[in-house]
């Protein structure tokens, strides 16, 4: 066994037992589960700043009712500005991160005080909202508005699940009325630095 847990089974493979490694998994998982969608989650604080983070721990929890999550990991006094505007508001938005907003969601990851604005950190529009009081990103193709219906503590890390009340989709990423997958140049992130492109795509028909 190796000092970080580690064993060699004798072929290629590594065997990694958790509860015997020193430090954490998170290079490990955040590598192997990829790409990543990315929530780009604008929040209003009660104090009225609009605050803007990226979250690629990121899912679908529930169609019915629409229900997504994200799970910032916790600071070192608690909870993020983000998780703790969504429990104190009870709100929040998740924008779509596509390729010509990489840059500017990069930015929005910047450790600011909490009374400073990620928004005017990296130079984004706002848009309002329909249902919700934090704005969206302007220049989102798609947003999902959100009311909160739980945060659920796992360890180190906030799972916030988010009801979607209200959809905005720009009509560049719509064909007949519905969304077009083809149509969305979404970015996934990897692991460290690395992002992937979605543009590159295959089908499989599902066996009956």
């Amino acid at each position: 066994m190796t000092d970080d847990g580690s064993t060699s089974s004798g072929t290629d493979a590594l065997e990694i037992a958790a509860d015997e490694r020193e430090g954490s998994l998170y290079r490990i998982l955040s590598s192997a589960v990829v790409p990543r969608p990315i929530a780009w989650v604008s929040t209003r604080s009660a104090d009225g700043v609009d605050n803007l983070a990226p979250y690629s721990f990121f899912t679908v929890a529930s169609v019915e009712p629409p229900v997504v999550l994200f799970a910032p990991v916790d600071g070192a006094d608690g909870l993020k500005d983000t998780p703790r505007n969504a429990r104190d508001t009870g709100e929040f938005v998740v924008n779509l991160v596509t390729e010509d907003l990489a840059e500017a969601m990069n930015e929005t990851s910047a450790t600011l005080p909490a009374g400073e604005s990620e928004f005017d950190h990296a130079g984004l529009e706002r848009a309002d909202s329909t249902a919700v009081d934090p704005p969206r990103v302007a220049g989102a193709t798609v947003a999902f508005e959100c009311t909160l219906h739980d945060l659920v503590d796992v360890g180190g890390s906030t799972l916030v699940l988010g009801e979607v009340r209200h959809v905005h989709l720009a009509e560049s990423v719509t064909t007949d009325g519905e969304i077009d997958v083809d149509e969305i140049d979404a970015v996934g992130r990897l692991a460290g630095s690395t992002y992937a492109r979605t543009g590159d795509r295959f089908s499989l028909e599902r066996p009956p």
